[in-house]
């Protein structure tokens, strides 16, 4: 966390929510059951009076789980308090799949391990850059679908305009305000996803306006994804090509002082109880049902 301070001086540090349930989940076991969708569903509202009576009803629940959170800072994992706009990005998963794809790079060396890590970023780096080449959609495929759902959700809302900008929208007897100059709405989806929420779209809708992208994030359009990737990943000469100082040369680096573990080293995390999935689950290759194969199969049985 230093190094990334001294790297990212402006870049605030934030917590994943599924491991900090689940430090949650080991210093209150008996809270645990009852406050899962509670805790999750404090992460993400766009809202703070929904997230202090989620916190309220935590508070009731078990005083010591809501002083815990608030020592860990609001901020860091809650979106409503974030200083930042974070988005969707509420968990570290992309770390994780990284991670997986540097399984067996771990057992080289220092020098070998971030060839390694370059080779696999520049080939992600370059296929990606070769996507968005001849990408020709106004927005993400993703961002599109989250329009679609909106859309659907506004064909049942009533617009009362207030103002050239500003318009009340009823939700099931609930009134939501929203100003399309300054992108916002009272619900804080529309300011915080960068996106219109299903209440702009009513607005928009009303004020006969087809073309819903200008409203949207640039970050979503294909411009944008294409920066991103314009510049290549270089690599670095050849180690015989490289000119260092004589007295780097000189110098002699001896590993650090470890004390090896006994047994055979681990080359993936030990996963919890309740991240264990089956998947090996034997199917018929007659009836295609679960639970047997094609020798002991009932519902076909084999002619005498």
């Amino acid at each position: 966390m230093k190094s990334v301070r001294i790297v990212f001086p402006n870049v605030p540090h934030y917590a994943c929510i599924w491991h900090l349930w689940k430090n949650v989940c080991g210093n209150f076991k008996r809270s645990r059951n009852t406050l899962s969708d509670l805790f999750y569903s404090m992460a993400k509202p766009y809202r703070k009076e929904d997230f202090d009576k989620l916190m309220a009803k935590v508070d009731k629940i078990d005083h010591r789980v809501k002083e815990y959170l608030e020592d860990a800072g609001y901020e860091k994992w809650s979106r409503v308090h974030s200083t930042v706009n974070r988005g969707r990005m509420m968990t570290s998963n992309i770390a994780k799949c990284i991670n997986s794809c540097l399984v067996e790079a771990r057992q080289l060396s220092i020098l070998e391990f971030l060839e390694e890590v370059r080779i696999l970023f520049g080939s992600w780096h370059c296929k990606n850059r070769e996507i968005t080449s001849y990408t020709k959609d106004t927005l993400g495929r993703r961002f599109e679908d989250v329009l679609i759902i909106n859309t659907s959700k506004s064909s049942k809302m009533e617009v009362v305009p207030l103002s050239e900008f500003i318009f009340s929208v009823y939700e099931a007897r609930r009134r939501y305000i929203v100003c399309l100059e300054r992108k916002v709405c009272s619900c804080g989806r529309f300011q915080l996803d960068e996106i219109p929420c299903a209440h702009a779209i009513a607005v928009l809708k009303e004020k006969n306006v087809k073309d819903m992208h200008p409203y949207c994030s640039d970050y979503y359009k294909p411009d944008a994804l294409a920066k991103t990737y314009e510049i290549p990943m270089v690599s670095m000469p050849d180690k015989e090509d490289w000119s260092a100082p004589e007295d780097v040369v000189a110098e002699i680096v001896y590993p650090p002082r470890y004390r090896r573990l006994a047994g055979r080293p681990r080359k993936k995390r030990k996963k919890n109880a309740d991240e264990k999935i089956t998947v090996n689950t034997n199917c018929c290759g007659q009836c295609g049902q679960k639970g047997h194969n094609r020798r002991t199969c009932t519902f076909f049985p084999k002619e005498k």
